[in-house]
């Protein structure tokens, strides 16, 4: 039985070990912190449970056909409540619109605000599901070897919006202020602004609006678990508390690991760690991928987080909550194109206490918060405070209540724990955004460039950023690694 060895147990590390192990490999998977999850981690702390990173379940299809390919269901594993408000949006006029769990009461409120405006989301929403269907039937699930991937009948088609922008499109369409910021919105999760994000990305409207947004009943992290336990049932073994310190090669060709100054032999490394961290587990000749090359790249944002308790209910809240409430294109200038730690930021909280009361003592709240912030910045204590002082008073402010003096405590986590936890190029928190220069065949290739045995997995590679990308992701590597095998070949 051939034995692969998978670096980091993050989203796509979990995948890619089901896949692998129902393929016939023997999988260990070797994870340098307590628990498995990577970036999914929990965080549980006075009886207050948080999901450490990804809080917010899309394209639940996706979760659907991963269990599906192994005869299960996520109903196996977890519990899933389609959230009602999917979530509220706060502008800078102090009103909010609240988007609904159902279409036609998202119509509803577009036209309430911008009459006529449903009838044209109704054609842009049309269009959305086409190319969603387009992107998981035809892209997503390519492993960026060519650029004859993206060439189909259907994406020749829609050649146009691969060229201009879904800001663009957008803006075209509608004109309310308010409207097109919810619309731009969804593509944050791709991890580049609106403006260099390719219109076909319209598709992320679609799993927004149509396929909804959801909640697993005790967090993110039951996800991780279910993925976890179905990796243990088909034979993965999981080591935790094993970082990973070097590859070893010989030829060039990957030979195994050293965890702990201790060699484990594999015929195959796969890596779902941070992509630039692990060629630097490597000789600096069989590196695909230079110090230029990773600097030139446009990275997602990284975050500034607070995980709070609170000392009783907090009114008016809901279980996702968008700030924005200050000039969105600044903010983005400040991560993107002048970097810097924001004047006045943007932020995300997210009260799950609200939906599940599993996650916080009785009588009281829970939250999440985030602030999208540039890679690479300073990092310390005293800008925390100032920025969590920030949060409060625009929380307060638009709510109407004091809220600081009942929070119980409250744990951070930025950059330097993006560095030192995950091993994160620059402190990124979502890996290379996903602009048009940086899409399908022109990302980090999954095979390494230089070392033969050496596959890669996760947010840098295809298809980008995303807790649904990471799952397919993993699914690609294992097929590519399976492929190669019956091949002969690399």
């Amino acid at each position: 039985m051939p034995k692969v060895t998978i670096i980091g147990s993050g989203f796509s590390s979990l995948a890619a070990a089901c896949y692998l192990a129902q393929g016939g490999f023997q999988v260990d998977v070797y994870e340098k912190n307590r628990t498995i999850g990577g970036r999914a981690r929990q965080l549980i702390k006075e009886g207050f449970t948080f999901d450490m990173g990804p809080s917010w379940y899309w394209m639940p299809d996706v979760f659907e056909r991963f269990f599906a390919d192994f005869g299960k269901k996520t109903t196996d594993y977890y519990e899933l409540v389609r959230l009602g408000p999917a979530y509220r949006v706060y502008f800078e006029d102090g009103n909010y619109l609240e988007i609904p769990n159902s279409f036609e009461g998202i119509l509803d409120v577009f036209e309430k605000e911008e009459p006529g405006s449903s009838q044209v989301l109704a054609a842009f929403i049309k269009d959305a599901g086409h190319n969603y269907k387009i992107a998981i039937e035809n892209l997503v699930y390519k492993p960026g070897i060519s650029p004859l991937e993206l060439i189909t009948s259907d994406t020749i088609r829609k050649l146009d919006q691969f060229v201009t922008t879904i800001s663009k499109q957008i803006r075209k369409r509608f004109k309310s202020p308010k409207l097109i910021k919810i619309l731009e919105f969804p593509v944050l999760f791709l991890g580049a602004k609106p403006q260099d994000t390719p219109a076909f990305y319209n598709f992320m409207n679609y799993a927004d609006f149509v396929l909804g947004t959801w909640y697993p009943k005790g967090g993110m992290y039951k996800i991780v678990e279910a993925m976890g336990s179905l990796a243990t049932e088909l034979g993965v073994i999981m080591h935790t508390d094993s970082g990973v310190q070097k590859i070893e090669t010989l030829n060039e060709t990957a030979t195994g690991i050293v965890v702990d100054g201790r060699f484990i032999a594999s015929d195959i490394v796969l890596s779902g760690a941070d992509y630039h961290h692990t060629e630097s587990l490597l000789p600096s000749s069989l590196r695909g991928y230079s110090e230029a090359y990773w600097d030139k790249r446009t990275f997602a944002p990284s975050s500034l987080l607070f995980y709070v308790g609170f000392d009783k209910k907090i009114p008016e809240m809901r279980h996702h909550m968008l700030f924005f409430d200050t000039d969105f294109d600044k903010h983005a200038a400040e991560i993107y194109d002048t970097p810097k730690w924001p004047e006045e930021p943007l932020f995300y909280a997210s009260f799950t206490s609200i939906t599940d009361a599993t996650v916080a003592p009785e009588g009281r709240d829970g939250a999440f918060f985030l602030v999208p912030l540039a890679p690479d910045l300073k990092d310390d204590e005293l800008l925390r405070e100032k920025y969590f002082d920030i949060i409060m008073a625009r929380l307060e402010k638009h709510t109407g209540q004091s809220i600081k003096e009942w929070v119980s405590f409250k744990e951070s986590f930025c950059l330097n724990e993006f560095k030192s936890d995950y091993n994160s190029y620059k402190g990124n928190a979502y890996g290379m955004a996903n602009t048009l220069m940086q899409t399908a065949f022109l990302r980090p290739k999954i095979m390494s460039k230089k070392v033969n045995n050496l596959y890669f997995t996760g947010q840098l590679t295809v298809p980008g950023p995303g807790v649904p990308p990471a799952l397919i992701s993993g699914k690609i590597a294992a097929e590519l690694i399976l492929k190669n095998l019956k091949d002969g070949g690399r």
